[in-house]
């Protein structure tokens, strides 16, 4: 059996899976958009000005 990734619950909806609720792939999406998923990286971002 499957667990939702966000809260850990065993029985995720068909309609949302692989979660288990609307709630709970609207959290993963603001994960997303928020960066919470994001690589931490070394790289250095130039910015515009300094072109």
């Amino acid at each position: 059996m499957s667990l939702c990734p966000i809260c850990r619950r065993q029985k995720p909806d068909p309609a949302y899976k692989p979660f288990c609720s609307k709630r709970c792939a609207d959290i993963d999406l603001q994960r997303w958009f928020t960066g919470g998923y994001a690589i931490p990286t070394d790289d250095v971002v130039e910015d515009e000005k300094d072109r």
